[in-house]
């Protein structure tokens, strides 16, 4: 069978389905094999202190999509407005595509993916900011 393998380091903390799951001291595999579960590794959360600039906050809407505890439906339209100021700032083919297929995996239900591809653009939004500030 197959599934999303969740490989944790000692110590690391995840969300499943809502509990805090807390790994022990040696580092572990754990295959998940119930599709639809709502995973987030805590050391990529975005603290809410922290949704401060577009990519950020497009990528805490997300996760608050996998942690499952919130109306989704609602968060979906946020996010998917988000991803659309966004598309609107960063033209660049290599972004363009990227928030393609956020959308596409917000549309699809699959916050997982939608994350996963915004966290890509962090880099470039932290060097876009950090341009600003100079």
């Amino acid at each position: 069978m197959s599934g999303l393998v969740l490989k944790l380091g000692p110590k690391e903390r995840v969300l499943i389905n809502g509990a805090v799951i807390e790994n022990g001291d040696r580092r572990s595999r754990i295959t998940v094999l119930s599709s639809g579960a709502n995973i987030l590794r805590l050391k990529d959360a975005v603290h809410p202190d922290d949704a401060n600039t577009p990519v950020r906050r497009a990528c805490y809407l997300a996760q608050l999509l996998l942690s499952g505890e919130v109306d989704s439906a609602a968060i979906r339209i946020r996010l998917a407005g988000q991803i659309q100021s966004l598309s609107d700032i960063l033209r660049d083919e290599h972004s363009s595509e990227i928030l393609a297929r956020a959308a596409d995996a917000n549309d699809n239900e699959n916050p997982y993916s939608c994350l996963k591809q915004l966290r890509q653009l962090l880099p470039l939004e932290l060097h876009l900011l950090m341009g600003r500030c100079q």
